[in-house]
């Protein structure tokens, strides 16, 4: 598709009605003629790796829960807006209106756009990255198992298996001691 047709711009949804949202500008785009004015519509996710209870699950989470992105020309060559094309996607059920500008919507710079789409189209897009981000060094709680309630310090961390090293104050000795991801928590 070509990408230099359009500018893109941020739309503002309920939380949850992003899919739904996209897939209304998506018929609509699939029905109307090439004059219609809207191009693409982009929501960026990335997969979340998580272990519990030993087996590991991957789902797909949202980058900006409640915000689409929509490649269109929402504005005609005398820099006026497209009334049709405005209607249109401020009508849509779910939609809370456009970002930026109030009742003229700023487009998102190249910059920003270059940024969003090297995002959304990594070349990691396969890999699941864990839900929580550990670091080495961060004191965590155990939550479960037979050191439960006792702290320690993370000396590993092995996001391929889901699983921590840490090392554990037990009778004044620093025990190491290995757990999955789910077994530990941070205090709040």
């Amino acid at each position: 598709m070509d990408r230099e047709k359009g500018q893109w711009f941020v739309v503002h949804t309920l939380s949850g009605q992003e899919n739904k949202v996209r897939d209304t500008i998506s018929r609509q785009i699939q029905q109307e003629d090439a004059d219609f004015g809207v191009y693409e519509v982009l929501i960026p996710t990335e997969k979340v790796s998580e272990v519990r209870k030993g087996k590991k699950t991957t789902t797909t989470r949202k980058d900006f829960p409640g915000y689409i992105f929509v490649r269109m020309d929402l504005y005609n060559a005398d820099n006026t807006i497209r009334e049709k094309l405005w209607y249109f996607i401020r009508e849509i059920q779910g939609v809370i209106g456009f970002i930026g500008g109030g009742e003229r919507p700023i487009p998102l710079s190249n910059r920003e756009v270059d940024d969003l789409i090297r995002q959304s189209a990594g070349p990691e897009e396969n890999k699941a990255k864990p839900k929580i981000q550990f670091e080495i060094g961060e004191t965590v709680r155990i939550k479960d198992g037979a050191f439960e309630n006792f702290e320690g310090t993370i000396e590993e961390i092995d996001n391929e298996r889901g699983k921590l090293k840490l090392m554990v104050m037990i009778f004044g000795r620093s025990t190491p001691v290995e757990l999955e991801f789910w077994q530990v928590g941070r205090d709040a």
